[in-house]
Formats: structure tokens, sequence, C-alpha cells
């Protein structure tokens, strides 16, 4: 059984003819007002509209999430700030709820003395 060996001639002319085929491929393109062309383009602008349009959704959505966001962020700062004014007040109430039994306690002491 003998191998198949084209010779140089055949292997120059399936190469010339596979590089027609494909000039014969590509180099046919249809133009810009061909309906197939026109479709696709319309495709195109359809899928790049609604790309936009979800991506302003998802701009808003994050927009409006940052504003909750900074909201809570404030209304725990307030409260966060109420509660400190509360304590320094109750502190300061003791401290001097302790100053007037000290002078009480010190007064009590001085009318023993005397």
């Amino acid at each position: 059984m003998k191998k198949y060996d084209p010779g140089f001639a055949e292997r120059r002319d399936r190469a010339a003819s596979a590089r027609k085929l494909l000039l014969a491929r590509f180099g046919a393109k249809p133009s810009a007002d061909d309906p197939a062309v026109q479709a696709r383009a319309a495709e195109r602008r359809a899928i790049q509209e609604a790309r936009e349009a979800r991506a302003a959704e998802k701009a808003a959505a994050r927009q409006a999430a940052q504003e909750a966001a900074a909201r809570d962020r404030a209304a725990a700062q307030e409260l966060e700030q109420s509660q400190a004014a509360e304590r320094r007040l109750r502190d300061e109430q003791r401290a001097a709820d302790q100053k007037a039994e000290r002078d009480r306690r010190y007064a009590a002491r001085k009318a023993r003395q005397s």
C-alpha cells in the first residue's frame, strides 16, 4: 500500500484555491444599506440602550443606598451625642450630690466639735 504524496505543483494549486476561497468569502462585504446589516446594527443599538438603562438603574440604586446609609449614620451620631450629653448631665449631677453630701457631713462634724 503506497502513501499518497502530493507534489509541489498540486500543493501550490490547492493553497492558491484556498486563498481564492478565503478572499471571496471575506471580500464580499455587504453594503451599509443591506437589510441584514441594518437589522444587526439596530439589534446592537437596542442592546446598548438596554445596557445603559441597566447601568443607570444600578447607579440610582447605589446612590439611594448611599444616601440611606448617610441618613442612618447621621441618626446614629445624633443619638450617640444625645446619650453622651445625658451621661455628662448625670455625671455632673452625681458629682454635685456627692459634694453636697461631703459638705453636709463636714458641717455636721464641725457642729459637733463646737
